[in-house]
């Protein structure tokens, strides 16, 4: 096993909350009470696929120490929407393909689009 990895190195959480024609006003709804809760900055609505999400989605980022009061809300209160939550680190293949959480169906990522990216 190698060494463990700081969590220090997360600079702040997305969640990505996916919908389609159908469930939009359902996601607007979310969106709204996420806006009212929480401590976040709102992405803008991606009508369509953009990077390595393969449908209709808006981000939602916070710090780490908003985690714990969001990721559970939005288990309880997703309203049946798919949401990937991930930590921002310097490396967004494995921060969307392995270190990922999945509340709901687990889509089908474009993580080609991500390999060998670093930020930071």
């Amino acid at each position: 096993m190698s060494d463990p990895i700081d969590p220090s190195i997360i600079s702040c959480y997305h969640a990505h909350i996916y919908y389609d024609d159908a469930s939009r006003d359902t996601a607007a709804r979310l969106r709204e009470s996420i806006e009212r809760t929480f401590k976040v900055v709102m992405g803008r609505w991606r009508d369509a696929p953009a990077g390595p999400h393969p449908q209709s989605m808006y981000q939602v980022k916070f710090d780490p120490d908003e985690f714990a009061k969001i990721v559970p809300w939005l288990m309880l209160n997703r309203a049946g929407l798919n949401i990937l939550v991930h930590p921002e680190t310097t490396d967004a293949y494995t921060d969307h393909a392995i270190n990922a959480l999945w509340l709901g169906e687990k889509l089908q990522l474009r993580l080609d689009i991500l390999r060998n990216h670093k930020s930071g």
